[in-house]
């Protein structure tokens, strides 16, 4: 279900999604990427001959274009990955007494609504499309959460509940779209080199390393790229969420 056939990634222009891309491109896929910065997008699928497309995820009009472009240029997706989603940190009650309400919305909006709205979006696509083999398969979609949907420290309410959301609807969207012949998995990443973590001083990185046990150090991107892969071929993969952190638990804060 990769090789010759068409993969979407969101979130494509960098960390997880960018390796995701180019690893299925490696694989065979016609990839999709799509990304908010269209430029980033472009730099990537410049280098795997891929279709890049600038979109918010969390404006379907917007998605559904996207995809139109794809259903026309590429054909019909039988993979979709979304990675795009953004990191936010802000406590409930700041020690100002000022209101996050509307990080909060924003933070579920993007994260939760635009992984939603994708989803959606591919599952109709695949659901119209021809059976791939003698199980009825149509397609895999793949969603991004993220350990702190357990794990969530102190400032990371919205965040967690966001990715929260993305990891409670794997159940039930795989078994509502098992009549297509459409398959939904999640993957949790723990912490993982992209540019969220890039900034972060030498001193808190190597007080974060002391949390993950085995192997001590940051996720690289191609790891779950290659995570990506093994759901999509694996077809006893449905409905379930796989954390892929090294065994680390984060800490209150």
């Amino acid at each position: 279900m990769i090789e010759g056939h068409v993969a979407v990634v969101t979130g494509a222009g960098s960390g997880l999604g960018a390796a995701t891309a180019r690893h299925l491109a490696r694989l065979g896929a016609k990839v999709a990427c799509i990304d908010l910065i269209e430029d980033a997008a472009a730099a990537v699928a410049a280098d795997i001959g891929g279709l890049a497309l600038g979109a918010d995820v969390s404006d379907a009009a917007a998605v559904e274009a996207a995809f139109d472009r794809i259903l026309g240029t590429l054909g019909v997706p039988r993979v979709t990955v979304s990675c795009a989603g953004i990191g936010t940190a802000a406590r409930i009650l700041p020690r100002d007494g000022s209101l996050t309400v509307g990080q909060f919305e924003r933070t579920l909006r993007v994260n939760l609504v635009g992984t939603y709205t994708v989803m959606s979006i591919a599952a109709r696509a695949m659901a119209a499309a021809e059976p791939l083999d003698r199980d009825g398969a149509r397609g895999v979609i793949v969603n991004t959460a993220s350990i702190a949907y357990q794990d969530g420290q102190i400032g990371q309410a919205a965040y967690s509940a966001s990715k929260g959301g993305v990891a409670s609807m794997t159940l039930p969207a795989a078994r509502e779209l098992a009549r297509f012949g459409i398959r939904v998995m999640t993957i949790a990443p723990g912490l993982f080199e992209t540019a969220m973590s890039a900034g972060l001083p030498d001193d808190a990185r190597a007080e974060i390393l002391k949390a993950v046990p085995f192997p001590a150090r940051m996720g690289d991107a191609n790891e779950f790229a290659r995570l990506v892969q093994c759901i999509v071929e694996n077809p006893m993969l449905n409905g379930s969420v796989i954390r892929l952190d090294a065994a680390v638990r984060m800490p209150i804060k």
